[in-house]
């Protein structure tokens, strides 16, 4: 009997390698190598042509192709809907990640059984849970339905079983990383396992048209478990984020072949689940304080909804030889880089000062338009002088000291204005081709010494 061959792959890049490596080659992490049997494959394999539809494939011209377009399928968390493009579309493969307890299951037990309740039939199929825990969470969040079917396994060939017994319109799969592919020898969570599994969930999802949700466990950096190829293989990717000392979550898409990656939906979890957050924008500044200093309001664009956003900054001589640049939801070098400019652009002597900067509210900024309310905020710190408490600030900040022009002005003044903000700086070259409503003065402002002098003056 001939030797299995056998090949190590690292679990967190899909490095392969011939022999046993202590250190990853490919991502440079330790002791990540672990060994898989080859599998063999067939020459029916090899040369299969046929598509997921089990049809097999032919050239087609390009005016040939049916594109008849489906309807998707709208949830009862609007937020939701608004993150996946607007709404679910039928035959599409979701990931979701985050952190654990972060509410991942949660949420879509509550999906679940609002579909089930407008009459979609449902498959929720778990890995980490009985039957009997689920119930438990869904009696106390209020989740039932009649087509609703609960189905606790791990191997692939009896969920598949499954679902062409059941013919149900979406399957939840919690966790991909439990799933076990039975023609695969490693072990469960491995990358092999993970690869394969996503592969028979997305056979699943376009050859029959399900609707597949699949959660992924995320590693302690931030990023989601297995090999990337499980991202390329989904059609949407989205992120689940929060503090757990926290009540509110963040949901964000980052990848979506149906719609926007930059959409933002906020909730705010309690002891029936999670619930919507319809005006985000009041969340994030309710508990900002009247005559703080350091503290500027930004009308920031996650997709096509505008927040607007407390950025505060806290500037202190510094005791050690260099200063420290912190930043908590902002990116560092954003920080640095206008810290710089104002230092050499309006005169703030910033070489010897900590600063330590953050958005309010836990969410992650990173769009140039905040470039002016991070600028305002340090130099508020700086001199110790707060700004209006019904000021917002809206402008890109150029190296050489210019506001430069932002998208969507429009939408974002409408914003603050909505808010009861009363004055809003703005890049001068944004005011020309559209008419400020009445209730908020509009500021254009070219240079950054000239905004400055306007907010703090």
């Amino acid at each position: 009997m001939a030797k299995a061959k056998t090949h190590f792959v690292c679990q967190n890049c899909g490095y392969n390698s011939p022999r046993y490596l202590g250190r990853c080659p490919n991502c440079g992490q330790w002791s990540t190598l672990v060994e898989e049997v080859e599998q063999a494959s067939t020459p029916a394999a090899k040369n299969a042509t046929a598509t997921l539809t089990g049809i097999v494939a032919r050239p087609q011209r390009i005016q040939e192709i049916d594109t008849k377009k489906t309807p998707r399928v709208k949830t009862r968390l609007n937020e939701l809907n608004r993150v996946l493009g607007g709404g679910i579309v039928p035959g599409s493969l979701v990931l979701i990640g985050g952190d654990p307890g972060i509410g991942k299951s949660t949420l879509l037990l509550q999906v679940s059984g609002q579909l089930s309740v407008e009459h979609h039939k449902v498959l929720y199929v778990s890995g980490e849970e009985s039957a009997s825990q689920i119930k438990l969470r869904a009696q106390r969040l209020d989740v039932s339905g009649e087509d609703f079917y609960i189905y606790p396994e791990t191997n692939m060939e009896a969920i598949r079983a499954t679902i062409d017994s059941i013919q149900p319109e979406f399957v939840i799969i919690d966790s991909v990383q439990t799933m076990q592919a039975a023609d695969v020898t490693s072990a469960i969570g491995s990358v092999s396992q993970i690869r394969a599994v996503t592969a028979q969930l997305m056979q699943i999802a376009k050859g029959q048209n399900i609707t597949v949700f699949v959660v992924g466990h995320v590693t302690k950096g931030g990023v989601l478990a297995g090999p990337k190829i499980l991202e390329h293989m989904v059609d949407t990717v989205l992120y689940f984020e929060g503090d757990l000392h926290h009540t509110y979550r963040i949901l964000r898409s980052v990848k979506n072949r149906f719609g926007s990656t930059n959409e933002l939906g906020i909730f705010e979890m309690n002891t029936r689940g999670l619930t919507e957050v319809a005006n985000p924008s009041e969340i994030f500044l309710e508990e900002r304080l009247k005559d703080a200093t350091g503290s500027a309001v930004v009308v920031s664009l996650e997709g096509t909804r505008p927040i607007l956003v407390e950025i505060q900054a806290l500037i202190t001589p510094t005791v050690f030889g260099n200063a420290q640049r912190t930043a908590t939801g902002l990116n560092r070098n954003r920080v640095s880089l206008i810290m710089a400019v104002l230092e050499k652009r309006a005169n703030l002597l910033l070489q010897n000062q900590d600063a330590y900067l953050k958005a309010a509210g836990g969410v992650k900024l990173d769009e140039p338009a905040i470039d002016l309310a991070i600028a305002v905020a340090i130099a508020s710190s700086y001199r110790d002088k707060g700004t209006r408490p019904t000021d917002a600030f809206v402008g890109e900040v150029g190296l050489t000291g210019e506001i430069r022009r932002v998208s969507r002005i429009e939408q974002r003044v409408a914003e603050a204005a909505k808010l009861g903000f009363k004055r809003i700086l703005v890049p001068k070259n944004n005011l020309a081709g559209w008419n400020p409503p009445q209730d908020i003065e509009v500021v254009g402002v070219t240079t950054l010494g000239e905004a400055l002098k306007i907010a703090l003056g």
